[in-house]
């Protein structure tokens, strides 16, 4: 695993098409939640580990076309 320290608004790239932008930080610790904006293209799917497996598991969206995106505007329009 590759770790990085990123500060607000700082972004690293995933190949040549994909942006990942902390874009907020709040709290301190552990207990801390970190927004991130990302740009990807619409061909790639972006979801949160937890709704991926759940997918992959057979749960609410699998088999029945394309794998559902956290949210509109989630690859970057």
């Amino acid at each position: 695993m590759l770790v990085l320290t990123r500060r607000v608004n700082e972004t690293i790239m995933i190949g040549d098409d994909i942006a990942v932008t902390v874009v907020s930080v709040q709290g301190h610790g552990p207990h801390a939640q970190v927004r991130l904006g990302i740009t990807a293209p619409r061909s790639t799917t972006v979801l949160r580990r937890e709704v991926f497996d759940t997918v992959r598991a057979g749960g609410a969206g699998s088999g029945t076309g394309p794998a559902p995106q956290e949210a509109a505007g989630a690859n970057g329009v």
